[in-house]
């Protein structure tokens, strides 16, 4: 049985192989996300009960399409809903 040793270079050199071709898979399939989101999928997103988007649908804040029973939502106005109400972070200054 042979024993190989590995260095520090052939490591760096693995690592540097390993990030791109990782970078070339992720570049290579542009991320696709659900237009129409259901219920379940949209409390789990914004981390919310089952009341709180009620509340949202009731008081206009968050649309929806309600299809045979089940409320689906668009992507696109749940990405806008949360740069409405985006709040900038105000630096601390240290003493």
């Amino acid at each position: 049985m042979a024993i190989e040793v590995i260095t520090r270079e052939d490591l760096n050199e693995f690592r540097t192989q390993l990030l791109k071709e990782l970078l070339e898979v992720i570049q290579s399939k542009p991320q696709q996300t659900k237009q129409w989101l259901k219920s379940k999928e949209v409390r789990k997103l914004l981390n919310i009960s089952p009341g709180t988007l009620q509340n949202l649908r009731i008081n206009g804040t968050l649309t929806y399409t309600k299809v045979g029973g089940i409320m689906f939502y668009d992507n696109a106005d749940i990405e806008k809903l949360l740069q409405r109400n985006k709040v900038n972070a105000v630096p601390t200054l240290f003493r």
